[in-house]
């Protein structure tokens, strides 16, 4: 069975966010291993500067790269490509299909990703040229997850 790792910089803060990605790991159960990583986002002053803003970067990456090991790194940024649901979903089942049998999906913190992370992606994803809140961009990435199974098993949830 497939594994997806969502793995994100930062928590959930309120509980409907965390209950919303509950669901979605509870339906996703029955299609592959998920899991939820959170990593500890980096302590910045209120206004840094960009020096402080990279070796923040640089430390959540080096925590993201390690957290991935063993498994195709999917990071989210605003450089990533856009698809459908149906494109997500054929994406996966390709991944799947070339052997691989551990899909890790990142989030980065409010101040995105490294480009050492960017660069170790084997496919950059976009939810949107929109920006999303980090909270609401974890749960819409659990259900596009979810549609994307459900796509690939002719299940009802997407019609």
């Amino acid at each position: 069975m497939l594994e997806v790792r969502l793995i994100c910089v930062g928590k959930l803060k309120e509980a409907y966010w965390r209950d919303a990605c509950a669901e979605y790991a509870k339906r996703l159960g029955a299609f592959c291993r998920f899991s939820i990583l959170e990593l500890p986002e980096s302590r910045l002053p209120q206004s840094p500067a960009k020096a402080q803003i990279d070796a923040a970067l640089h430390a959540e990456g080096e925590k993201i790269l390690s957290a991935a090991k063993g498994g195709v790194l999917i990071p989210l940024c605003i450089e990533g490509k856009q698809c459908t649901s149906q494109q997500l979903s054929q994406r996966i089942d390709r991944f799947a299909l070339e052997g691989e049998s551990t899909l890790c999906f990142v989030i980065g913190s409010s101040y995105g990703l490294s480009e050492a992370v960017k660069e170790a992606g084997a496919y950059r994803l976009s939810m949107s040229p929109m920006t999303f809140p980090h909270q609401l961009a974890r749960v819409m990435l659990c259900e596009q997850l979810y549609r994307a199974f459900q796509i690939s098993s002719n299940g009802k949830y997407h019609k």
